[in-house]
This record gives structure tokens, sequence and C-alpha cells, in this order.
């Protein structure tokens, strides 16, 4: 451990000419000054100029501005979708009541399920390509990650309704859950195809500002039009369009923002070679997603079979407010992921940093789950109103999932700087089978708490891939 800061360095003694001598100098200036004789009264007998601090230096260079700053928007764009997220779901569980808002939250579980199978061809694939390709082959990468995408939302949305339909004739899929979705899907038309294909082209210049500050108005608009819905009494139906309208505007926005940075004109052309490789390469990452995901949301897919819409809505509010608490477990590896994982290249400092990061995480969120504890009926009555007090028990024991999720979160670090795909896969796939096991003995004891379980079963196990995975890689 490094005591004082400071740091020895040969530097000339201007006293006296053509010697030189060891001086020392803080590691606040950088290096050494040129007037770094001292006299025996430790004062400097040239003028004391401060120079400007390294860290100030590296925050000058363009690269390291840019990456400051998309650092910068990122937390802001997810503190205001978070702030949103809980606006819009306190309105609606009031407005809706805990049947039918029980019944939203199902079709919102199915989207987020459905979704990562419009991921092909993920961010890890598209912007080192981007990257990578001379600056004239552009289009032709963008518009064959473009019509891949098309196609795969598209057939995902056409099976989704198709199936929605079926289920809806079949008396399997509730009536109001098969209208809800039918307005949801849709954004997997617009998210992945528009908006993830412009976003990974502002990923490559580091310059997301665009994209987040989209993001952020049409929440704030998204929020606004639920408000007016509410007072309109409109039918719960209608309120899934509403988010397929912020994602249809969200793609165009960032398509004339396309356009216009390319002199109005959009040239983007197809490769087939290239749609290939673009269709088979990150299978592996994306089946880990898809795992990752299911099991995120297995809870409410197996507590639809066993419990009412009713108490599936005050379950899904308590957990409305715990996921956006674990959001920031995510948020806060996603920030500190570059200078204490992704640039670390020595095994013993990288295996340290995460030991450290670690134990700060846990004890973050040992302490905010603490505090939400201790709140949880002041918040889910402010939030969600009086109907869904059965919701504060269950808040109370989930904010405690946000512990191995945020250790879980940590760890995931090494495995993502090694590009270790087949650990992620294997890592989902065993979280998956556990909490499903889990899930189908204590759901049918013990209900919303046996969900819980299953949850902390699941992250447990990715959580001990992760460590399993650091020890064999970093075996120091």
């Amino acid at each position: 451990m490094v005591v004082d800061g400071s740091r020895q360095h040969v530097c000339k003694d201007r006293s006296k000419p053509g010697r030189l001598s060891y001086r020392k100098c803080h590691a606040y200036y950088g290096h050494c000054n040129g007037h770094c004789n001292s006299q025996d009264n430790g004062h400097d007998s040239h003028r004391n100029v401060r120079r400007r601090p390294r860290m100030l230096k590296r925050i000058k260079n363009p690269d390291v501005s840019k990456a400051l700053a998309n650092i910068v928007w990122l937390g802001l764009e997810r503190l205001t979708q978070i702030a949103v997220a809980i606006a819009i779901s306190g309105l609606l569980a009031r407005y809706f009541g805990p049947d039918v808002f029980g019944k939203w939250q199902y079709a919102n579980t199915l989207l987020l399920v459905l979704s990562p199978i419009t991921w092909v061809c993920g961010a890890e694939i598209l912007v080192p390509t981007i990257v990578n390709r001379p600056p004239g082959q552009l289009g032709t990468v963008l518009g064959s990650a473009f019509v891949l995408r098309m196609g795969v939302s598209a057939a995902a949305l056409l099976v989704t309704w198709l199936l929605t339909g079926i289920g809806i004739a079949t008396g399997f899929t509730d009536p109001l859950v098969g209208a809800m979705l039918a307005g949801l899907a849709v954004t997997m038309l617009f998210r992945e195809p528009f908006v993830g294909v412009i976003n990974a082209w502002l990923q490559s210049m580091t310059y997301s500002k665009p994209q987040l500050l989209t993001s952020m108005l049409t929440a704030v608009a998204k929020a606004a039009l639920v408000y007016l819905l509410v007072r309109a009494a409109a039918s719960p139906a209608r309120f899934g369009w509403l988010w397929a309208l912020e994602a249809a505007v969200i793609g165009g926005v960032l398509m004339l923002y396309y356009i216009h940075r390319h002199g109005g004109k959009l040239g983007w052309h197809i490769d087939r070679s290239l749609l290939r490789h673009f269709a088979s390469a990150g299978t592996v990452f994306w089946l880990g997603l898809i795992c990752m995901y299911l099991f995120l949301k297995l809870d409410r897919l197996m507590l639809e079979r066993h419990i009412s819409f009713a108490d599936l809505g005050r379950y899904s509010a308590a957990q409305q407010l715990n996921e956006n608490w674990i959001t920031l477990a995510l948020m806060l590896a996603q920030t500190i992921a570059p200078a204490f994982v992704y640039r670390v290249h020595d095994a013993v400092q990288l295996k340290r940093n995460v030991g450290r990061l670690i134990a700060m995480t846990a004890a973050l969120m040992i302490g905010g789950a603490i505090v939400l504890d201790l709140l949880a009926g002041f918040i889910i009555s402010r939030v969600f109103g009086p109907a869904y007090t059965d919701s504060i028990s269950i808040f109370r024991w989930a904010v405690w999932l946000s512990v191995p999720a945020g250790i879980e979160a940590i760890g995931n670090l090494v495995v993502l700087k090694y590009q270790a795909k087949f650990v992620l896969l294997a890592k989902w796939l065993l979280a998956l089978a556990v909490a499903f096991v889990v899930n189908l003995i204590a759901i049918p004891r013990l209900g919303s708490y046996g969900a819980l379980i299953g949850l902390a079963a699941g992250y447990l196990a990715a959580a001990s891939v992760n460590f399993y995975y650091i020890r064999f890689r970093l075996q120091v």
C-alpha cells in the first residue's frame, strides 16, 4: 500500500550544473517540474509553480472525456427511466387495481421473455465490426445488421400474435393479457432493428448522448400520456400501444439523426456474406442472454399458474420496486468495469480489485436493503396505495435479493472481460434450472415467498459459477 503518495525519480538539480540527484516529487504533480532543488528549510528557491494534476491531464484527453460524458449520460438516462417506471407503475397500479395490474405485469413479463429472441447479432458483435471496418463500409455493416434484425423481429412479432390468438381461443391465455401483449409486442419491431442498430453506431464512436437523450424525453412524454389516458378512463388494453409508440418515436428520431450526419442519405446496403456472419456470430452469447432473462422472469411465469392475478399484481408491485433497486447494482458494475476490471491485465491486481468490488457492493446492497426494509410500508403505500398492503412483506424479503444480485453482477465482469461465452451460457442455464426446481417445490407450498426463494437460489448458483471461473482464470 502506498503510504505518502510520493515517488522517487531522477531529475536534474539546476543548482549544480551537470549533476543528477534523486528527488522526491509528490504524485499530485505527475512529473518533476525542474525546480525540485530544495533548501535545508524545505522551501523551493525558485517559484513554486503548481503543475496540473495527472488526473486533469487524463480528463483533457478527448477519448477519456468522451467516455466520462458517456457514463454521465448513461447514469442520467438510467435514473430517469427508473423514476419514470416507478411513477407509471404507481399510476397504473392505482388505476387498474391488483387484478388488472397483475395481468398487465404478466403481459410485460411475456414481452421481456420474448424480446431477447430479437437480440441476434448483439452489440458485442456489431460494435467491433463497425470499428474494425473502413468507414466506407459502414452502410453495408449497418444495412446487413438491420435486415437481419428486422427479419427476426418481424417473425417474433407474428409468432407472438399467432400464439396469443391460439392461447385466447383455447382458454390458456387471459383475453385481457393477450390484448395488452398485442400492443406491447410491437416494440420488438422498432427496438432492435432501428434503435439497436443506430445505437451500435453511436457506441462505436463512444457517443451515446443522442440515443440516451431521446430515451429520456420519450420516457417523460410516455408518462404524461399514461396520465392522460388514466384521466380519460381508457381501456387497459390501450396502454400497451403507448410503449410501441415510444419505441417507434425513438427509432424514427435516431434514423433521422443518422441521415442528417451522413449528408441527408441513408446509404445502407446488404452483403450476404456479412449477413451470414452476423446470423452465426454471437449465438452463444445470445442464448446466454435468453436464459438470463428467462431466469429473471421465471418467478412470475410460474406464479401465474398457482396464484390469482390479484396476488400476482401485489407480488409484481413489490418486485417492480425491487428490480429498479437491483438495477443500481448493474449501473455500478457498468460504471466501474472499465477502470477496475477491463483495463487491468495483471492477474494479482485484477483479483484484488474484484475482491474489493464484491465487498463494496455487498456492503452497499446490505445497507440499502436495511433502509428499504425499514421504509417498506411507507414506500409501498405512497407508490401503489392501500390496495397493495400485502406487497409490503413481500418487498421486505425481496430487497435482500439485491445482495446476491449485486455480487453476481461484479463477478460477471470477469466473465465478460475474457469473453467466456460458454461460461456465460452454462451459468444462466444452471441458474434457470436451479430456480425452476426450487420454484416447482416452493411455490405450491409458500406462494409468492417460494418464488423469492427460487430467485435467491438461482442468483447464488450464478454467483458460484462466477467464483469458480475467477479462481480458475486468475490462478495466482
